[in-house]
């Protein structure tokens, strides 16, 4: 099972991992990120291009299917408006093993940072600002290249 939702609603995390949960897991893994208050941070709005922004998670969530076997995968983005403190996305990934649900879910943040077609503006008390593209997203996310790099290196 696959799961993609982009909302501006809150993240229940209790329910995204209660969907995650299926027969015949052995491993459930999951990662929430929240909205950082660095720099004086006052809130972080996130937009997206509806259509585009699904098909592109979903196609990073079908990848983590099929690499690692997985029986279920959840990503649940929020975009709009945030306050530092709030869940901005959660990954969740079901395997048999641990290790492939773990490998998979590190897999999916790394390449959603990456990949996933979202602009973020930092809101500060003197005005906003774009948030650039990190260089240390692209690195984490060329970890997973080739077909073998089941693991990124330490």
């Amino acid at each position: 099972m696959i799961r993609v939702v982009v909302t501006d609603q809150p993240i229940d995390l209790a329910a995204e991992l209660a969907r995650v949960e299926v027969a015949g897991a052995g491993g459930i893994a999951s990662f929430t990120g929240l909205v950082r208050a660095d720099d004086g941070v006052t809130a972080l709005e996130l937009e997206h291009y509806p259509g585009a922004t699904e098909a592109a998670l979903t196609a990073l969530a079908t990848q983590a299917r099929d690499r690692w076997d997985l029986l279920s995968v959840s990503v649940v983005h929020r975009v709009g408006r945030m306050a530092p403190g709030d869940r901005v996305v959660f990954v969740g990934t079901a395997a048999a093993h641990r290790a492939p649900a773990l490998d998979a879910c590190a897999f999916l943040i790394d390449r959603l940072k990456a990949d996933a077609p979202f602009w973020k503006r930092e809101v500060l008390a003197e005005g906003a600002r774009w948030v650039e593209a990190r260089a240390g997203d692209d690195t984490a996310a060329a970890r997973w290249a080739g077909p073998t790099a089941d693991r990124p290196a330490d």
